[in-house]
């Protein structure tokens, strides 16, 4: 059953040098050929395969990582499980993107349910895929969701995750772990569009969310608005530059945690140790970062539970919602 609705595909060179789409081998920039992946979305694959054999064909050649020449990286196809909703990201080394009217007006005829398309800029020598510039070629520039009963906006630098069915039950796993009463001020660390917030606001009193991606944020802000509301805030930031000011300012209850794979940041660890919340709710997608922060967490908390949610089918993969208790030596 495919369960992915985030498609990323390299554009580059095979060994006899001819233009190839696929993945990187693990640990290399090598591509490996992909003709379907079992998880993925078909009709998100099939997109890809028609802006590749497009570009193929128009002579519009892939990025070459060695000669710094070509001009289309990757392509994203984002699509909305619940709403058919379909964004299409073209990653370019520069914005001169030739035939780009003809490739618009194929892909909205034989797609309809694509949305959006979207030209992402991204000139830097560098393993991040997306950069910071997007110039909207077709519809507005984003898509919507649903999760659970809550309407998201998904705009092109937007995390969002990629297997909706069980982000449901992750989200919900976290919700219920978290044991809220209605009274509880929560602070939503690393927190994208807003999704675990905005899931958490109904039995919360006041939700407070951080994220340094200034688009996640306004698309955070847009979310609580078009779900009605009127208990959610959410800051654009390095979480371990606001979350000090906020602390200062409100008292957490709870803290939702879910960073990047890398995991958090010493400063961010240290702030949540000084502000003491009953509970520390930490999803993570990678359990060597979880340990790691774990263990310095543990100073003053009791890990209670941890439970694997698996979320990348056919993989080694796996995100945890890991529940921490302040202790009652020093619980107040």
């Amino acid at each position: 059953m495919a369960t992915e609705i985030n498609l990323f595909i390299q554009f580059g060179y095979n060994k006899e040098n001819k233009p190839v789409m696929g993945v990187f081998a693990k640990r290399t920039h090598d591509i490996v050929a992909l003709d379907r992946c079992f998880l993925q979305n078909e009709e998100n694959e099939n997109i890809a395969k028609d802006v590749f054999n497009f570009c193929v064909e128009k002579n519009i050649m892939p990025y070459n990582e060695q000669t710094k020449t070509g001009l289309i990286r990757h392509i994203m196809v984002r699509s909305g499980y619940k709403t058919g909703e379909v964004m299409v990201i073209l990653i370019l080394k520069n914005s001169k993107f030739p035939h780009e009217v003809e490739l618009i007006k194929l892909l909205t005829c034989k797609y309809p349910q694509i949305k959006t398309i979207v030209k992402n800029i991204n000139e830097k020598e560098t393993n991040v895929i997306l950069g910071r510039q997007n110039e909207v070629l077709y519809g507005n520039g984003y898509i919507y969701d649903k999760l659970g009963k809550y309407t998201f906006k998904i705009s092109p630098l937007s995390f969002y995750q990629v297997n909706p069915i069980q982000t449901e039950v992750l989200y919900n796993a976290a919700i219920n772990a978290a044991d809220l009463t209605g009274k509880e001020t929560i602070f939503d660390l690393y927190c994208g569009i807003g999704t675990i917030g905005i899931f958490a606001s109904e039995k919360a009193k006041q939700v407070y969310g951080i994220e340094v991606v200034e688009q996640a944020i306004e698309d955070a802000k847009e979310n609580a608005s078009i779900n009605n509301l009127q208990n959610t805030n959410f800051m654009v930031g390095e979480v371990e530059k606001i979350l000090p000011e906020l602390a200062q300012k409100h008292q957490a209850d709870v803290v939702f945690i879910d960073p990047p794979r890398k995991g958090s940041d010493a400063k961010t660890l240290e702030t949540i140790l000084q502000i003491e919340p009953k509970k520390i709710i930490y999803i993570s997608c990678n359990p060597a970062t979880l340990a790691r922060d774990v263990e310095i967490l543990e100073e003053k908390y009791n890990l209670e539970q941890v439970q694997p949610v698996d979320m990348f089918p056919y993989t080694s993969h796996v995100e945890c919602c890991s529940v921490l208790k302040l202790k009652e030596s020093i619980d107040k």
